[in-house]
């Protein structure tokens, strides 16, 4: 049990295994090092029937340390029911559920915890950073302690890896679906709880979550999808939203998640030329039929161009005019220059600017009239579906920094602006500039140890890209002044893609030059 039987523990961590093997061990590493103290909390492994030596592995370590658990059951080929046989077991005030191969940052129980009863939460989101694989960002831009699906982005993070009241789960039968289809069963589960919540609290000044992808490309959901399988679970999750939510703004805002992230996203870039061309059109049929079958025109209407045009192709069933799409946005990137920067003591001071590419040249837009139109490299969309006057006023450049050894982002604190520049051709493209003055000894609450990699991060027209700066940030453990370095593989890098840029832009560019 918990080795102070006299109190139940105050977090359960849920862990489904499966022939994870060695791999477990980071996991079980970061347990053992919870600040919170053994006593106050359990963390109960339940085997789902693996063929190796998972089992034996989980059981010694049950053995040698009294709060962790193991449950052994057969196998399910599913993560839901050993999750859903974890919570059964579980004695905690709250429960964690974190997968076997991912782990914990050292203070992420205690923090969550005292987040939780803090503000009386229903549920709880740590930060997450990502190992080969991506994890929400905008919602990890600040703390939100009354956080809903209509003031947060909460729709961005449907993966279960958050910290639920346990008597919440009970009260509202809260639990994964078993049975098929299996995939999405976490969309299924953490919509339907942010909907019942009273209290979601978003804990983003530390990072408590670290999300991994297998490096041998196991696990069961690394499987590649069946695209009817896959797509009615996606019904399933819209059902759940519309048996919630009324038709309108929010209705439309909740469906337009899975239009973007598990529908368009398929059909782009290098990720559709990648696939089979069978599977792609199995994709698109579904992506199609979901569009005309579910979805309110409020719902395409409301996504950013690039991915309004994109559900006008795949609503129309235009696959060679998707695939056009996809070969131009796979050359697509952000490419950012350095203006000046300066170290003084902590502070450090910063300008950069930034600006969409593919193949080598601007993304550009058309200056018609008082608007702006995209020029995207397919025929027969309408200006309104290319309109990007008002996505390139209310674009973004952000300035993060990437903690090279665990990975963790910090958006750091940036004034920004976008001015066009025409071309002779009476086109043009837009230029983002950022400028940031920030106390480096206060980055991450303090926690600066160790080099940070600073990157642009780009938001126009429905593109997020991220593009590397030359500048690294040490910070020694022993409190020294932080040093700034310059990458010297990047600034070559820089140099030579300088030289193949347009005109206007190396005008523009004044990249390492110290202020």
């Amino acid at each position: 049990m918990t080795g102070d039987t006299s109190a139940p523990p105050k977090v359960s961590v849920v862990v489904p295994a499966y022939n994870c093997g060695p791999r477990i061990g980071r996991l079980v590493d970061s347990l053992l090092k919870q600040s919170l103290p053994a006593a106050q909390f359990e963390a109960v492994f339940v085997d789902d029937g693996s063929t190796d030596d998972t089992g034996a592995r989980l059981d010694a370590l049950a053995a040698a340390h009294p709060h962790l658990r193991v449950v052994h059951i057969e196998n399910s080929g599913w993560p839901s029911r050993p999750r859903n046989v974890g919570v059964a077991h579980a004695l905690g005030e709250y429960v964690m559920f974190v997968d076997d191969d991912d782990w914990l940052g050292v203070e992420a129980l205690e923090r969550l915890y005292d987040t939780a009863t803090t503000h009386h939460a229903d549920v709880v989101i740590g930060r997450m950073a990502g190992h080969g694989r991506g994890v929400p960002r905008e919602l990890f831009r600040r703390n939100r302690f009354d956080a809903t699906l209509e003031n947060a982005p909460l729709i961005d993070s449907l993966t279960c890896h958050k910290m639920f009241r346990r008597a919440f789960l009970d009260e509202h039968e809260l639990r994964f679906p078993e049975g098929w289809p299996r995939r999405l069963e976490d969309h299924r589960m953490v919509v339907r709880a942010y909907l019942l919540s009273k209290r979601t609290c978003v804990l983003s000044d530390y990072t408590c979550y670290h999300h991994t992808r297998r490096d041998d490309g196991g696990g069961v959901t690394a499987v590649e999808m069946d695209p009817a399988e896959y797509y009615a679970a996606l019904r399933e999750a819209l059902d759940v939203v519309d048996a919630h939510v009324e038709p309108g703004r929010l209705r439309d805002r909740l469906h337009r998640r899975w239009l973007r992230n598990e529908m368009l996203n398929r059909l782009r870039g290098r990720r559709m030329l990648e696939a089979s061309p069978q599977w792609v059109a199995q994709v698109a049929a579904e992506v199609r039929d979901i569009i005309r079958e579910r979805f309110a025109p409020g719902v395409a209407g409301g996504l950013p161009p690039m991915l309004r045009i994109l559900a006008h192709l795949a609503a129309e069933d235009r696959l060679s005019d998707l695939r056009r799409f996809a070969r131009w946005e796979a050359a697509l990137h952000a490419t950012a220059r350095v203006e000046r920067y300066e170290l003084s003591g902590t502070t450090l001071t910063l300008a950069v600017h930034a600006w969409l590419e593919s193949g080598r040249r601007p993304v550009r837009v058309s200056l018609e009239g008082d608007r702006d139109l995209l020029l995207p490299p397919v025929d027969g969309i309408a200006p309104e579906l290319r309109d990007v006057t008002k996505a390139l006023r209310s674009g973004r450049l952000d300035v993060v920094a990437r903690h090279v050894e665990t990975n963790e982002e910090v958006f750091l604190p940036v004034e920004f602006t976008v001015e066009r520049v025409a071309g002779p051709d009476g086109t043009g493209h837009a230029v983002h500039r950022a400028t940031m003055t920030v106390d480096v000894s206060t980055v991450n609450g303090g926690r600066t140890a160790g080099t940070w990699r600073l990157k642009t991060r780009l938001t126009s027209m429905g593109w997020m890209l991220d593009a590397l700066l030359p500048l690294v940030v040490h910070c020694a453990a022993d409190g020294a002044p932080p040093r700034v370095l310059e990458d010297s593989f990047l600034t070559r890098l820089k140099r030579s893609v300088r030289q193949r840029v347009p005109d206007d832009l190396v005008a523009l560019a004044k990249g390492g030059r110290r202020g």
